[in-house]
């Protein structure tokens, strides 16, 4: 789960004790009731006194355009004046600003220098985004420690996107030992001020069965109401759930239209997902032309499933000529971004000589990468290579084992090879290599020789 860079557009608004007394007052009721000319007037006035309440405010009206033409410029150069005296708010947005290159060249140092100061006087988006730098070492030394220190005080002024990033912190186990269980409370507390961002979050724990039971019905809940915000993650993961049926029922029609969502916020997986529609012909009329299209604009921006399909499209001559060397090429760019169907499908390249150089040995490395991510095919290759002891020493054991697996996992042909196996091993060494099989399961795949 990726996090961007906060870019609130703070509203500005009266702190009693800090404006003047009648006046500045009198420039927010005119705000209030929408008569930006009025109030304009008036927070000019102010400002020219040097009030930073007043900077600060007509520096909004600039950045906004309110009573005013858009001036970022004239934005930045009120809020510099206000923070400059003190004001938390300006403070805050004048790093926001100089973050991300608003009305002034980008300075993601002096940036961080604002938030700071602005931290210090409290202000919880201040402290987010200054922790969110710190956890990505923008502008500052990359510091998780630092980073939590500041989300977490955000977070309990009940900042939703603080309490997001530290659901963040806690699932990726950046900075804090992984604990889904904590990850569900923070995005809880996200998800229940509706943050678009937290509910999609919650519903991938829900989906995945991660710190709570898995519940596919709850997952589709929540990540309708973070698609209904327009948050492409959300969309994207509930037309897969609706493509799929999972946890509602199944509907390409609707499907496609949230992928479509997506997609149009340039979301790489919900493109992928529609060439994936047009490619089968769920919903949609079988294309494979276009397929190919959507495939390529994903692969160019290296998405490995992408990259996955082009290459066996390649392999199987669809649309395009036959061409196994074009089809290792796609397979070897998705393989090395860890998508196990294609480390699989460039073991079997490389096993059988199709398009590169035949290579046993290095076969068996791809087959072994696919097979610890769960890949059935894959641990049923891994189970072949053992049996025969090319590319890999001869272990009916281990044969026995992967196929095992390979069987666990669906693949149909994987129990009798190990029945196959299970005649060259004593009953003790069967019982191990059952074990050795539990045992991977357990530990997901890790550790599994």
């Amino acid at each position: 789960m990726k996090r961007l860079l906060c870019a609130m557009l703070l509203s500005l608004v009266c702190c009693a004790g800090v404006a003047g007394a009648g006046p500045y007052e009198t420039a927010e009721a005119a705000i209030d009731r929408g008569d930006y000319p009025a109030a304009l007037k008036i927070l000019r006035t102010l400002a020219a006194q040097g009030n930073a309440a007043g900077e600060a405010r007509l520096g909004w009206m600039y950045r906004f355009g309110k009573g005013v033409g858009k001036d970022q410029q004239e934005a930045f150069k009120w809020y510099r004046l206000a923070a400059q005296q003190g004001d938390e708010r300006a403070r805050t947005q004048l790093g926001w600003m100089l973050e991300n290159g608003v009305g002034v060249a980008a300075d993601v140092a002096e940036a961080a220098t604002w938030y700071r100061l602005a931290a210090q006087q409290g202000s919880a988006i201040a402290r987010y985004n200054l922790g969110i730098l710190y956890s990505g070492g923008h502008g500052v030394a990359q510091d998780d420690a630092e980073a939590l220190k500041w989300l977490r005080l955000a977070a309990a002024q009940k900042y939703d996107q603080a309490q997001d990033a530290m659901g963040d912190a806690y699932y990726n186990g950046k900075g804090v030992p992984q604990d889904y269980a904590e990850a569900y409370k923070w995005y809880r507390l996200a998800a229940d001020q509706n943050d678009g961002a937290g509910q999609s979050n919650l519903g991938m724990l829900y989906a995945h069965g991660e710190g709570v039971p898995r519940n596919p019905a709850e997952a589709v809940k929540w990540y309708r109401l973070a698609a209904a915000q327009g948050v492409a993650d959300a969309q994207n993961n509930l037309g897969q759930m609706l493509y799929k049926g999972i946890g509602v029922a199944q509907d390409y029609k609707e499907a496609l239209a949230w992928f479509q969502k997506a997609a149009a916020q340039d979301e790489p997986m919900a493109q992928y997902n529609i060439g994936v529609m047009y490619y089968e012909g769920h919903g949609v009329a079988q294309d494979l032309p276009r397929a190919l299209k959507i495939f390529r604009i994903g692969a160019a921006r290296g998405e490995p499933k992408s990259q996955l399909y082009l290459g066996s499209m390649a392999r199987r001559g669809e649309v395009v000529p036959q061409d196994d060397a074009q089809a290792v090429k796609w397979y070897q760019l998705a393989a090395a971004q860890g998508e196990p169907i294609a480390q699989d499908k460039l073991g079997w390249m490389l096993d059988n000589g199709k398009g590169i150089a035949q290579d046993s040995v290095q076969a068996v490395k791809w087959f072994r990468l696919a097979a610890a991510q769960g890949d059935a095919n894959a641990q049923f290759n891994l189970g072949v290579k053992y049996a025969s002891g090319t590319g890999v020493n001869q272990d009916y054991a281990r044969a026995y084992m992967w196929f095992s697996l390979s069987a666990m996992g669906g693949e149909s042909d994987a129990e009798e090879r190990r029945n196959t196996a299970a005649r060259k091993l004593t009953a003790e060494q069967i019982a191990k290599a059952t074990d050795a099989a539990h045992t991977c399961q357990v530990n997901q795949y890790k550790g599994c020789n």
